[in-house]
């Protein structure tokens, strides 16, 4: 099987020495290519620092961040900003799409950006709205659409690039119920069928029983972690529930 992330040991430090916070604590863990894996913790747990240190928002204090072969805690500069426009994708809570460009022009941006020539645009954009349905709404702005189909513009722009890792923070974090259950499926879709390698934090069991394996966070260190395997999507989410009650976080989330 392909590694696509290999995490090595990694810590992060916040403050100076008379007030040093350790947010992560030696984490060590690998994604291999086509898996779905989630990374929950409660509130302060380092999830989040854990997420944005892999997607090089933040950097490590210690250790190594390796994708796609390439030790990214290395790269700087405009070495950094080409690994992070065409190796990762980002699908973000509030989608973060233009308002001023249309949900094709959202979609196209970061082909154009790299320079694709039209031709090759329209043809992966055209691709990739077929696969998730949303071919009929391309020449509308964000702000006409509905919130559903916000999400799957706003997860084709994430995959148009063909990037070695997805990454989502808290994707359902600002959605009602119905919403939240169309970004999952639409999240297994492009996992399953589209082989999209996908890193979301969560703290919403039910939103962890798409994935299928769960890291859970602890005082910036790796507490637990459970594998789907043969379970049903509710098994899955009962014994997330019971993870999170030895964990003493929010339960926040019913089948």
């Amino acid at each position: 099987m392909e590694r696509i992330l290999e995490v090595k040991n990694i810590e992060k430090y916040y403050g100076n020495k008379s007030n040093l916070t350790k947010a992560i604590d030696n984490i060590s863990f690998t994604v291999d290519k086509g898996e779905f894996v989630g990374i929950m913790g409660a509130s302060g747990s380092g999830k989040t620092t854990l997420l944005n240190c892999i997607s090089t928002i933040d950097r490590v204090t210690a250790g190594h961040i390796i994708v796609n072969k390439e030790d990214i805690t290395r790269l700087r500069g405009n070495k950094l900003n080409k690994f992070r426009r065409e190796e990762l994708g980002f699908i973000f809570q509030d989608f973060n799409l233009l308002d001023t460009l249309t949900c094709y022009e959202n979609i196209a941006l970061a082909l154009t950006i790299q320079k694709v020539s039209a031709k090759e645009i329209d043809k992966r954009v055209e691709q990739i709205a077929e696969s998730l349905e949303i071919k009929e709404i391309l020449k509308k702005y964000p702000y006409q659409v509905s919130g559903g189909q916000k999400q799957r513009v706003a997860s084709a722009r994430a995959i148009i690039t063909n990037p070695k890792l997805v990454l989502a923070d808290e994707p359902t974090g600002a959605l009602d119920s119905k919403s939240a259950r169309q970004l999952l499926e639409n999240f297994e879709f492009l996992n399953k069928k589209l082989q999209a390698t996908i890193l979301m934090v969560t703290h919403d069991a039910f939103t962890a029983s798409y994935a299928n394996r769960i890291l859970f966070i602890k005082d910036g260190k790796i507490f637990n972690e459970l594998i789907k395997g043969n379970d049903t999507r509710k098994q899955f989410f009962e014994k997330i529930i019971e993870v999170q009650t030895l964990l003493g976080g929010d339960l926040n989330a019913c089948f």
